[in-house]
């Protein structure tokens, strides 16, 4: 799991399924973003990735927690086209926005996966309200870990505005560190 706080690259997305706009990340600054890569042929997605993508998307208020989907074939291309994934996600009652990651015209590995450097399918990447990414993990993850995160991230808002002093306390000697006698 790689945890940092870093920069993101743009979404390349050739088409996208359950929204009728181009997503782009700067559009959810103010979010928390779960972008979930995954493969419709990745058995590990099918079992884990695409429910626990699901289960975040109903769980947490959507003004708060933005799921999107990345379908990022890097492997049997001609097996999982556009009208085949439209009929996976249909199947499988997806309802988060899914992006079809740019295919690349010299390399087996679409442009969004190469450029955050996904090790494969399931990959999860979150972004904290201000666009950093904040974790990058390949495979399967724990919900309970991944809902703690998720949260924190949430109450990272929260919190900052919970210690932002009020004019009336900066004027009285008090601070985010506490309030000094006079």
């Amino acid at each position: 799991m790689n945890i940092n706080k870093s920069s993101a690259p743009a979404l390349q997305v050739s088409s996208w399924l359950n929204t009728d706009r181009h997503i782009s990340l700067d559009d959810l600054r103010g979010s928390v973003v779960v972008l979930h890569a995954f493969q419709m042929l990745c058995p590990s997605c099918v079992s884990h990735g695409i429910p626990q993508a699901s289960a975040i998307h109903n769980t947490f208020p959507r003004n708060e927690v933005v799921v999107i989907g990345l379908h990022t074939v890097f492997e049997h291309h001609n097996a999982m086209g556009k009208e085949a994934l439209e009929a996976f996600v249909h199947e499988y009652k997806i309802k988060f926005p899914i992006g079809i990651d740019q295919a690349s015209a010299n390399n087996r590995i679409p442009l969004t996966m190469q450029a955050y450097g996904l090790q494969g399918t399931p990959s999860i990447v979150i972004f904290d309200r201000s666009g950093q990414i904040r974790l990058q993990h390949f495979g399967r993850i724990d919900d309970l870990q991944l809902g703690a995160i998720i949260g924190q991230l949430i109450a990272e808002r929260s919190t900052s505005a919970i210690n932002t002093p009020s004019e009336a306390s900066k004027n009285s000697g008090c601070d985010t560190n506490g309030c000094s006698q006079d």
